[in-house]
């Protein structure tokens, strides 16, 4: 239950996702729109993931405030996130550009919740992911302050599970320590990352086995109903 006090932390009720301008190079149409979906909404085997590196020299408000600020940078080089104006704040979207795969997708992702020592982001019809992915930062004895991203996801359709099981898997494990291990490097720690994959539940959801037709990385994948602001 959302409380008085934590409300403005969270992103308003949004049946669809607005997208708004849309930088250059960034194909829009694969957001604009789109539903938002939980695990319950993909398809493939419920995963939660967890990386953690140590910034002991720093508080948990400093890490989340470079981290909210500086976001795209801690990247890796072919993947690019385009930040929305307003900055990192509730209900706003951030777009996606990633070359990583086979094939070049756009996608992008609502700010779900966001504080002072988390944020955290949901995804929408077409990202390869259906669930959430949470970053914080907090206190562990005797190490002192960890920078975490924790992700609850399912594959969002049979093909993305599929390049799950092949080769997605560790790519996506190598994208969040690489950005761990940039966003330690930028604020002066050298600490290695740790990481924990539990498989939380085997089965998969067929039932949603149609949500290939938002695929965003298929080329007849199902377009969104509504107009999408063109690129500037």
């Amino acid at each position: 239950m959302v409380s008085k006090d934590d409300k403005a932390n969270w992103s308003p009720p949004k049946p669809h996702l607005e997208v708004g301008s849309a930088p250059e190079g960034v194909n829009a149409k694969r957001v604009q729109g789109r539903r938002l979906t939980g695990p319950q909404q993909g398809f493939g085997q419920l995963w939660q993931k967890t990386y953690k590196v140590a910034i002991s020299q720093k508080t948990p408000e400093q890490v989340i405030a470079t981290w909210k600020a500086e976001y795209g940078r801690f990247w890796p080089s072919h993947s690019k996130f385009y930040a929305p104006v307003t900055g990192i704040q509730p209900g706003e979207v951030g777009l996606i550009k990633s070359t990583s795969g086979p094939v070049p997708l756009s996608t992008g992702v609502l700010v779900l919740y966001s504080d002072d020592v988390s944020f955290c982001y949901m995804t929408p019809e077409g990202h390869p992911f259906a669930g959430f992915i949470t970053f914080s930062s907090h206190v562990e004895d005797p190490v002192g302050t960890m920078a975490q991203v924790q992700l609850l996801i399912r594959a969002n359709d049979p093909a993305y599970e599929a390049g799950m099981m092949l080769f997605g898997s560790k790519a996506e494990d190598r994208m969040w320590e690489h950005t761990l291990r940039s966003l330690a490097d930028y604020l002066g720690s050298s600490s290695p990352v740790d990481t924990k994959v539990v498989r939380v539940d085997q089965k998969r959801i067929w039932k949603n086995f149609n949500n290939l037709k938002y695929n965003g990385a298929l080329p007849w994948a199902r377009r969104s109903k509504g107009p999408a602001t063109p690129p500037r």
